[in-house]
């Protein structure tokens, strides 16, 4: 373990086990909002050439005057 995570585990034991319980559930939900990213970072790079191309359809297709404005009031 390094020099940094050592300092980060004592200060952590220093807390009230109130307190240590707390940033353990803070932790525990960063790390898996992080897992998230990663995974939602590992699903567009799979899908970037789609996207892009899917993109510059509907932008020619725009020009073409084949899109309409969107009424969201209708959503």
């Amino acid at each position: 373990m390094s020099a940094s995570a050592l300092t980060v585990v004592k200060m952590i034991e220093s807390l009230p086990d109130s307190l240590q319980e707390r940033l353990v559930e803070h932790l525990r939900e960063y790390l898996l909002d992080m897992q998230d990213e990663l995974k939602w970072d590992k699903q567009l790079k799979k899908t970037q050439k789609q996207l892009a191309a899917t993109s510059r359809r509907a932008k020619k297709e725009s020009a073409k005057g084949f899109a309409t404005s969107m009424d969201f009031n209708r959503l």
